[in-house]
């Protein structure tokens, strides 16, 4: 696998990473903006950590761009199907309703553009939130589950913190201290630094 790419748009500044393998090329998330950064780039597949409109404002435009397969958890569904979902809840955005080809839940392992990815539903932040971890990489793509000393926000539509901080001291935690920790906002971070630094959640 090459160095992956990051983008970071949106009123938000939500970041997006972008792979090269020879076997294809793989996008997470699709902030405002991405669309037009990667427009020079071949996308196979875009990967959706969460539904929240930050992340999934240009995912439409990017699936009708380069017709690729689009995957995120079923949860999701309901938020990427209404593009006013969101003003339903207070808030002025809309953006184009987007469908899944593939619909990925908890522990599935898939070999996605050569790559083995193993899904982790880390909810709390925002249903059908999931977390990427690449054990042959070391990485692990964390959406806005985990940032660098800090964690999602857990107070908007089915939002719940505790929920949040179990699946992040059960399923993050354990693993590889080393392993890199790209998340939705901010820089990266490592799972052994969260372990000893992050405020919000302390193993147990």
């Amino acid at each position: 696998m090459n160095p992956f790419k990051i983008f970071t748009g949106g009123a938000l500044d939500t970041n997006a990473y972008f792979f090269q393998t020879p076997s294809g090329n793989l996008l997470f998330d699709a902030p405002q903006g991405a669309d037009e950064h990667f427009s020079g780039e071949k996308i196979d597949w875009l990967i959706l950590t969460h539904g929240h409109f930050d992340h999934v404002m240009d995912a439409t435009k990017i699936q009708r761009r380069h017709n690729c397969r689009v995957a995120f958890h079923p949860d999701t569904v309901p938020m990427l199907a209404d593009g006013a979902f969101f003003k339903k809840h207070g808030f002025d955005i809309q953006y184009e309703p987007c469908s899944a080809d593939h619909l990925l839940d908890e522990g599935e392992t898939r070999a996605i553009c050569g790559l083995k990815i193993l899904c982790l539903h880390v909810p709390g932040h925002c249903p059908g939130s999931l977390c990427f971890y690449f054990p042959e990489q070391g990485l692990l793509v964390a959406g806005d589950v985990l940032f660098r000393e800090g964690v999602g926000r857990w107070d908007l539509p089915g939002g719940d913190g505790p929920l949040l901080f179990e699946g992040i001291r059960k399923k993050i935690f354990p693993l590889d201290p080393t392993t890199l920790v790209l998340p939705g906002h901010g820089p990266a971070t490592t799972v052994g630094h969260e372990i000893e630094w992050n405020p919000y959640v302390q193993r147990l």
